[in-house]
């Protein structure tokens, strides 16, 4: 892990094409404004958490998609 010290207004560039720049620190907070290309994904470290475990809830469980299909019909 890289560690660095950074003022408000200062950032740093990751790969020639993303940059993280400190927007504001208030105590213990700090903002970050991030530039990348749209192709790369921008997620918070505890939502992936979250969504990867939801996924793997759905693909542990037992439900028989024919049969939810079934359930779910509208016609």
């Amino acid at each position: 892990m890289l560690i660095l010290t950074r003022k408000k207004g200062q950032s740093i560039i990751i790969n020639n094409n993303i940059e993280i720049i400190i927007s504001a620190v208030d105590g213990d907070q700090i903002k970050l404004g991030i530039v990348a290309p749209p192709e790369v994904n921008i997620l918070r470290k505890e939502v992936l958490l979250a969504v990867q475990q939801s996924n793997r809830e759905a693909a542990e469980s037992n439900v028989d998609l024919a049969e939810l299909k079934k359930l779910t019909r509208t016609d």
